[in-house]
């Protein structure tokens, strides 16, 4: 991966690509720059490639993220990221945010790329991690040094020096190292272990369809991937299975994609919601049990209808298929999903079962599960059940039960019993010359490591959001949506004071507030930022020499891409 995101982190792993930004432009009277225009974006998900997304909007209905606004009440206390909206989609985070909210286990993982300094961008990725630590999760940070050699091609010095600054700033800011974990993926052998078992249920065609490998793709370059996969996962190793996020640009999504699809096929089993002997399809159960629910109420059986409900019912598969052959879903159903295909199969299916009894069960199916397991499952399952070739139907466990069986007996036997990880997903910071943040243009970033005078005159020489002339300004008022100076407030110099923020928006598109003195303030304020920074930096330069980590590598090689 590559350090010319706004970001640079990943799971695990920074990287992105990043195209030159805009020329610099020329400064007005009013203190701006004119903000270069830019060609809209296609939605690419490319980790080694671009770091910009044309439209987030598209990633809910392309990708399957789910917009975080829909969990943000159910997080107590939220970060001021995830409040602000920079925090702006997840996949499963309501899993984290229960477990959060009752004081359960959780875990929190990023890495980093170690292909360049820290920047500001990191700093995001840093934050979301101490934060989980502070609301009571592991948390872990890992250098992903194997992936900085095999597809940058970097040298281990370099990748040395690169990392112990990484690892002074996560400090700095916060990270606390006795309650946490950061490790280099070279030194984790527990980590290339499960990387290997992970690898064992991935194939060239899939990474070739993820990420577009083809015959020129190195070979290191691919177990990096596979390493990815177990450092997601590895918090899960330490005590027990539990609810993990992985805080990511959406860039970085198709990592997640694959860990989570890898974390269910390790599995030994897996769990279902059943109707009859035959089987369904997820939109397929959703259509039968519209059809149950109805016909079990109408027939004064609602009771039936209950989960894990061990009683009798009178309906009848063939009553279902009636039922459902007039059923219109609606509209919102069928805008999410493609139910006309699956209606037209679960009907064939349910009159092919004609007269068989329709009840509502779970259902085990044996995935990867030795025979001991696998008998050990059947006589662990309470109440009426019916035990076939290859699965266990339980008519007295709700599915949650179920899943928690499934896991218990598999981690008993030797076996993972992952959960699949959860991850949030946070915008990506504008250049300060616009176009894309890149650490091959010194102007368009602010390193951590930046001299604290240099970092104020770059935030004097961004692009603004401003008007052409000040009158113009007043008049009209700013684009602070538009502004990588607002952003600046916004991500990180306004730190939690909310207040802060709505003030400089509000007078910006208000016209009270003009580019020269807005870029003034924020210039001193990143001036203080960096100060402080760079003396915690310093204070943890002893902390982090006490730490069992090796920044010091004797390692050869010459590295991969280059």
């Amino acid at each position: 991966m590559d350090e010319d995101t706004p970001e640079g982190a990943t799971p695990p792993g920074d990287g992105r690509g990043g195209d030159a930004a805009a020329d610099p432009a020329a400064p007005r009277t009013d203190g701006g720059t004119e903000r270069a225009d830019e060609p809209a974006e296609d939605v690419a998900l490319d980790p080694w490639g671009s770091a910009s997304v044309g439209d987030y909007a598209d990633l809910f209905a392309e990708f399957g993220i789910e917009a975080f606004d829909e969990v943000d009440d159910d997080v107590p206390d939220p970060h001021y990221l995830m409040r602000r909206g920079v925090i702006f989609g997840h996949r499963e985070y309501d899993a984290v945010a229960e477990a959060m909210a009752n004081d359960e286990p959780f875990a929190a993982l990023s890495g980093f790329m170690p292909t360049g300094d820290p920047h500001i961008g990191h700093k995001l990725v840093f934050d979301e991690i101490i934060w989980h630590q502070r609301m009571g999760g592991d948390a872990f940070g890992l250098i992903a040094d194997l992936e900085a050699h095999s597809a940058r091609g970097m040298s281990w010095d370099e990748i040395d020096e690169h990392a112990r600054n990484y690892l002074l700033s996560l400090l700095a800011l916060g990270f606390d190292a006795e309650e946490g974990e950061l490790y280099r993926q070279s030194d984790n052998r527990a980590v290339q272990d499960l990387g290997f078992e992970l690898g064992s249920k991935a194939n060239f065609s899939e990474f070739e369809a993820i990420y577009g490998f083809d015959g020129e793709t190195n070979i290191s370059h691919m177990q990096s991937v596979i390493t990815q996969t177990a450092d997601i996962l590895y918090p899960q190793l330490v005590d027990e299975p539990k609810p993990t996020v992985i805080p990511v640009g959406p860039d970085q999504d198709p990592h997640v994609r694959l860990t989570r699809d890898l974390a269910t096929r390790v599995r030994y089993f897996k769990v279902t919601e059943a109707f009859a002997s035959f089987e369904l399809d997820d939109d397929e159960r959703r259509l039968v049990r519209a059809a149950y629910d109805a016909l079990a109420a109408r027939d004064g059986d609602g009771d039936a209808a209950e989960e894990g409900d061990a009683a009798e019912s009178d309906v009848r598969c063939e009553d279902a298929a009636e039922w459902l052959a007039d059923y219109e879903p609606p509209e919102t159903d069928r805008d999410s999903v493609d139910l006309a295909a699956a209606k037209s199969t679960a009907l064939d299916k349910l009159r092919a079962g004609g007269k068989e009894p329709l009840r509502p069960r779970v259902r085990f199916f044996d995935r990867n599960a030795t025979d001991e397991a696998f008998e050990a499952l059947i006589e662990a399952v309470a109440g009426e059940k019916r035990v076939f070739e290859g699965h266990v139907d339980a008519f007295e466990l709700t599915r949650g039960e179920a899943e928690s069986l499934a896991r218990e007996v598999e981690i008993d036997h030797d076996g993972f019993g992952f959960r699949q990880p959860s991850s949030i997903y946070h915008r990506f910071m504008t250049g300060l010359t616009g176009g894309k943040m890149s650490s091959s243009i010194p102007a368009s970033h602010i390193s951590l490591l930046d001299d604290p005078e240099d970092g104020y005159d770059k935030v004097k020489a961004a692009t603004t959001g401003g008007r052409d002339t000040a009158a113009e300004q007043r008049e009209l008022g700013g684009e602070a949506d538009e502004c990588p100076v607002y952003e600046l407030y916004a991500y990180l110099l306004a730190g939690d004071d909310d207040e802060l923020t709505k003030e400089v928006y509000a007078e910006c598109v208000n016209g009270e507030r003009l580019c020269g003195g807005c870029k003034e303030q924020a210039a001193e304020l990143m001036r203080e930022f960096l100060e402080d920074h760079q003396e915690k930096r310093a204070e943890a330069e002893e902390l982090l020499d006490d730490l069992d980590i090796d920044l010091d590598s004797d390692r050869r090689g010459t590295g991969g891409e280059h």
